[in-house]
């Protein structure tokens, strides 16, 4: 009987792979059995940046001097137009794919985990959504994002204490200057004591203007002046 179930099922899937095969987000190559989201030409060979290797001195950084203190910042991916990241992003945020970014988060947590400050933190906080938004989206792409990273690097996870205070409009055709006003004092924290003495990782999908994690890192250092704030995301914008 175990036998005959087992057929039935991988019968019935070789069916499902045919009616709605499992492809690779960023090329749209068909996946293989151990393959998941990702095609392994792609996990391979997609843009990686290493600023994990140098969390404290690197490109992401250097976005935010003298605008809000941070201690170090990496992202996986370089992010450009037209290209396979911004495909994976898309797919993530608009084609209901949140396990894609839960995976991408434990893989890239996996790297994080060995490196500090990152393995060091106490706490991981995605950019809030504002309730509207996700209820609308079904899910926040930042905290799936951030649950692979706490799966991988054993650092709970919070979502209930930083929130978004109102509805803001999309930043995707803003300028720089528009988007920081756009996000300026939209944030804020429930449970501010609850951070004390903390280290706090904040996640997002995409570093583009760094105004949505500016406006973050602002909510969180007007209560705690003292906090020490790391941030991750799965892709950066260069320009």
């Amino acid at each position: 009987m175990t036998k005959r179930f087992a057929f039935l099922q991988d019968f019935w899937a070789a069916i499902l792979s045919i009616i709605y095969p499992r492809l690779c987000l960023a090329c749209d190559a068909p996946l293989g059995k151990a393959e998941n989201h990702l095609c392994l030409p792609c996990q391979a060979d997609l843009p990686e940046t290493s600023f994990h290797l140098t969390p404290c001195n690197n490109t992401f950084v250097e976005r935010f001097y003298r605008r809000v203190p941070i201690q170090s910042a990496a992202a996986y991916y370089w992010f450009a137009q037209q290209s396979r990241i911004q495909q994976i992003i898309h797919q993530i945020k608009y084609h209901n794919q949140p396990d894609a970014a839960t995976e991408i988060g434990r893989m890239y947590g996996y790297a994080l985990s060995r490196t500090k400050p990152f393995s060091e933190a106490d706490y991981l906080i995605p950019v809030p959504m504002h309730p509207q938004k996700e209820h609308a989206r079904g899910y926040n792409q930042a905290t799936v994002f951030a649950q692979g990273l706490s799966e991988s690097m054993n650092i709970p996870l919070i979502t209930n204490n930083l929130y978004k205070t109102k509805m803001t409009q999309s930043q995707t055709k803003m300028s720089k200057q528009q988007r920081l006003e756009n996000t300026e004092g939209v944030f804020a924290l429930r449970h501010p004591m609850a951070l004390r003495g903390k280290k706090i990782i904040i996640a997002d999908d995409v570093m583009t203007s760094g105004a949505t994690l500016e406006s973050c890192c602002k909510a969180i250092l007007a209560e705690l002046p003292d906090a020490e704030i790391h941030l991750v995301t799965i892709a950066f914008t260069e320009h």
